[in-house]
């Protein structure tokens, strides 16, 4: 076996969900998940097969979000991953509709940090093994920072 580290490109402003799924129809579900549940959102998808002509399928409504999908998918070379880019939208705002979708196994993370992805080899092909995501935490809460974040979350309209 072989490990090797590979680096998501996450445009400025997005944010990225990654995540395993088994089945043709997932970049269609996942489409109509995120144009249905944040109107607004600029993304792009792309679903790598496992089987078959092992094609990365893509949907989207933002081409240079799609674009760089298909490079975070052919970096990984993984069967099976869904990478999801998404401006104007939160991953909490599409989180839970896509954890629903049928075809969807696990979501292996959902941020706007910095992403490395550990993946191994073996004869038969790539696997995730797991993520790196964003930095080890540099601290301890304060009062000052419990303030900071309170005023972000209502600031973005997620708090009264």
């Amino acid at each position: 076996m072989d490990f090797k580290v590979v680096k998501i490109d996450i445009p400025e402003g997005c944010n990225i969900i990654l995540g395993q799924s088994h089945f043709i129809k997932t970049i269609e579900d996942l489409y109509e998940i995120i144009a249905t549940t944040v109107s607004n959102a600029k993304f792009g998808i792309a679903f790598s097969e496992a089987s078959g002509p092992c094609l990365i399928r893509t949907e989207g409504n933002d081409t240079e979000l799609i674009k760089a999908c298909i490079t975070n998918l052919q970096n990984l070379q993984v069967g099976h991953i869904f990478c999801i880019l998404i401006k104007n939208a939160y991953p909490i705002n599409i989180l839970n509709a896509i954890k629903s979708c049928q075809e969807v196994c696990s979501i292996y993370c959902a941020t706007a940090n910095p992403l490395e992805i550990v993946t191994v080899s073996t004869e038969q092909g790539n696997g995730i093994v797991s993520i790196i995501d964003g930095f080890p935490p540099k601290g301890i809460e304060l009062d000052d920072d419990k303030r900071k974040r309170k005023e972000f979350l209502r600031g973005i309209g997620y708090k009264l």
